[in-house]
């Protein structure tokens, strides 16, 4: 990193459902479109990490998160992102915000899913992976989200 340059502060969500699925969505914008990712984004002005991921869940996924510990820290490009834990507390499962889709995934369906760079591996590092599981039909078990009764 040159002398003067200075890294955007993110947050990222590493939820896990009941079944031990990984919440992940498949970004809508740069870096990384199209590609699968863990929730989150831009710490703004005046926001501390627990409230930018919060405000950042709610936007990308519908849901309503507490934030737990810190799991870990990455750096991708000019992006510091803050990795945290997180326990889903309320809402509804659905893509928003400049997330194309939004999906809770087991080990088998991220292992084919198209992921930003390097995400199996740190989420291996952090012994943050999904529980490996199918959905009974052979297929791995990825679902989308569902809508409201």
């Amino acid at each position: 990193m040159t002398q003067g340059s200075e890294l955007t502060p993110c947050v990222g969500g590493i939820a896990h459902d009941a079944d031990g699925r990984l919440l992940l969505i498949r970004r809508g914008n740069e870096p990384g479109r199209g590609l699968w990712s863990l929730p989150g984004g831009r710490v703004e002005a005046g926001e501390d990490d627990a409230a930018a991921l919060v405000r950042e869940m709610s936007e990308e996924t519908g849901l309503v998160v507490v934030p737990g510990r810190l799991v870990g820290r990455v750096v991708r490009g000019h992006y510091a992102i803050a990795d945290y834990a997180c326990a889903v507390v309320g809402g509804e499962l659905r893509a928003g915000d400049d997330a194309l889709d939004a999906r809770w995934c087991d080990a088998v369906a991220l292992r084919e899913l198209p992921l930003v760079d390097e995400l199996m591996e740190t989420l291996t590092t952090w012994g943050a992976l999904p529980r490996a599981q199918e959905d009974g039909t052979g297929r791995p078990a990825c679902s989308p989200p569902r809508a409201s009764p």
